[in-house]
């Protein structure tokens, strides 16, 4: 796994070892970033369901002005800050040891909106997708900026289909690529 472009490009990033952490494929992450571009320097990018940070590593090393990076599990925000330190990534980031859930009450409460949000929860908890999109939406109006994107990650045949609406939030592109998919959210124009 690697920084596929920007500052820290090519550049090597470490996984926990085992299934409990499912990084985001080096092509799904060139393909992601390829769409984002246009939306990427500059903005505040909020890595959700972290894991080793490859993510929102990515969108710092291609201009993002500052990425938060939300993550549970002591593993992976193990692996998370040693990627950043091996990177030497010290400022311009976030990094938050809680739930998704209890991490975006409090975002919304505390940070600047957010141009760009990624959540990428494990593809089989059908739940997190629900409750994490349904907070988005509920917190839209203080935590994203009006022209904010929401990408959720998700396996191609997921048992429970994602919504095409979450309040505000609704869905204007689906892209299916290998076993993964990327749903991208904007919020309804009123």
């Amino acid at each position: 796994m690697r920084v596929i472009a920007g500052t820290y490009r090519s550049r090597t990033l470490i996984a926990p070892r085992g299934m409990a952490t499912r990084p985001t494929s080096d092509r799904l992450r060139e393909t992601l970033f390829n769409i984002l571009a246009p939306h990427i320097e500059g903005a505040r990018f909020a890595d959700l369901y972290a894991g080793t940070g490859a993510v929102g590593i990515e969108a710092r090393s291609r201009g993002a002005a500052h990425v938060t990076f939300i993550e549970s599990a002591a593993t992976a925000i193990a692996t998370l800050r040693a990627n950043l330190t091996a990177l030497g990534i010290h400022s311009g980031i976030h990094v938050d040891q809680r739930s998704v859930p209890i991490a975006i009450r409090t975002l919304a409460r505390r940070d600047p909106h957010f141009t760009l949000v990624y959540l990428d929860p494990p593809w089989e908890d059908a739940a997190a997708y629900t409750k994490s999109l349904n907070l988005l939406a509920e917190s839209a109006a203080a935590l994203l900026a009006p022209e904010a994107i929401v990408i959720a990650e998700h396996a191609r045949r997921q048992s429970v289909a994602l919504a095409d609406t979450y309040g505000p939030l609704h869905r204007y592109r689906l892209l299916e690529q290998g076993d993964a998919a990327l749903s991208f959210y904007r919020q309804k124009d009123d």
